[in-house]
């Protein structure tokens, strides 16, 4: 009787709760269409990438992806509308370090970089310094002797003054001493139309795959690329670093998926592993392009660190503004 008793004991705590949460109470996810905010306009290369992992997503997390583009504000109209969405996984945005740590560090924009949680890493578009097909400069020696000698007398194209490649050129004066003015465009297709028109005698641009079938084309010419190191399909085009600006690999853009501040671990998980999957994928590699992608798939904490180098090294820059 008394072993009856006792296992009916054990049997009632654990009715009361005893044992285990039930999986019942884990976020359920997804369970209705997921939007897919886009700081960018329909058309480009951006958005692009962005389709082509919301196709992916669609097919493997068996929800619609509807993509939405919120083109304004440095990428802020889409950001404010990402950081200010529920938390639960069903409102996505693709970030970078500009829409998310340059734009709150020179405008009011009522978010910060903490406003949000990193998914992965969607593609990456290295900038490189290119000048015309008949520009006087014949490779980046050339191009920085002219800039000692004559400072703030070359222009420079960039994608707006406060994005990454506007501020590197503030760091290459700050740091190097090398002075060029910087002319801010609203993306590629007005740098291009400036190069190619001889308004600026440069442009420091995102080479994404409308600038590489300018250099295809012998319209451009690379001078030197934002990466460490050189890149495999620019093998003969030197880093800033190789020639003599350490640090100035900044300049590329990182694109990544985000949700909210507090988007709960197994959300996050289960859309960081549908991006693995997704990286891999034969018709993302297609649309997106191979060179962009790199060999490895970068998580949550890869893109988490790139916005964290970049708030380092450009807040005491830009935190005064």
């Amino acid at each position: 009787m008394r072993f009856i008793g006792l296992l009916a004991g054990l049997t009632l705590l654990a009715g009361c709760g005893g044992g285990p949460a039930p999986a019942e109470d884990a976020p359920q996810f997804p369970t209705e269409e997921i939007r897919l905010l886009v700081p960018y306009a329909a058309g480009g290369p951006t958005d692009l990438t962005a389709r082509a992992y919301g196709e992916f997503l669609e097919r493997d997390l068996g929800r619609p992806v509807v993509v939405e583009n919120l083109p304004g504000g440095s990428g802020a109209l889409a950001t404010q509308e990402l950081v200010q969405a529920e938390p639960d996984g069903h409102t996505l945005a693709l970030i970078t370090a500009g829409t998310t740590v340059l734009t709150p560090l020179v405008n009011d924009v009522g978010y910060t970089a903490a406003d949000v949680t990193p998914v992965g890493v969607l593609s990456e578009v290295p900038s490189l310094l290119a000048v015309a097909a008949d520009s006087p400069y014949p490779d980046i020696a050339a191009f920085v002797a002219d800039a000692r000698a004559r400072p703030a007398a070359i222009t420079v194209g960039v994608p707006g003054a406060s994005t990454p490649q506007g501020v590197e050129l503030q760091r290459l004066r700050a740091e190097h001493g090398v002075e060029v003015t910087a002319v801010p465009f609203n993306g590629n297709a007005e740098m291009t139309t400036a190069l190619l028109g001889r308004n600026v005698d440069a442009v420091l641009i995102n080479a994404s795959q409308d600038v590489t079938a300018n250099i295809d084309a012998g319209e451009f010419r690379p001078l030197a690329v934002s990466t460490e190191q050189r890149l495999g399909w620019l093998p003969d085009t030197p880093t800033l670093v190789e020639a003599g600006f350490p640090g100035l690999t900044l300049s590329g853009s990182t694109f990544g998926l985000a949700g909210p501040a507090g988007l709960p671990e197994p959300v996050v998980t289960r859309l960081e592993d549908a991006l693995r999957r997704g990286h891999a994928d034969p018709a993302v590699v297609a649309a997106v392009g191979e060179r962009y992608l790199g060999t490895q798939f970068r998580g949550a904490a890869e893109m988490r660190a790139v916005l964290d180098q970049t708030q380092a090294v450009y807040e005491p820059i830009l935190g005064g503004s």
